[in-house]
């Protein structure tokens, strides 16, 4: 149960941080480079989400007990 709830927690977790770096892209149309997005981003808290989501999704994947 408990690899259950870590993996549903990276997935939102996961899904949180994607979403909000795809919102930030609207930024790009206005006239901000590529260069100063990428800075943005690693400057907001919440964009972190993203790796920490597929990192806790990945621990959960690998260390659930597989029994073939």
């Amino acid at each position: 149960m408990g690899y259950l709830f870590l993996f549903l927690l990276g997935f939102g977790l996961a899904v949180t941080g994607g979403v909000t770096i795809i919102a930030y892209m609207n930024f790009l149309p206005v006239g901000v480079s590529w260069g100063d997005y990428f800075i943005f981003i690693a400057s907001r808290p919440e964009c972190y989400f993203l790796p920490i989501g597929i990192l806790l999704i990945a621990i959960a994947l690998f260390r659930y007990p597989n029994h073939f």
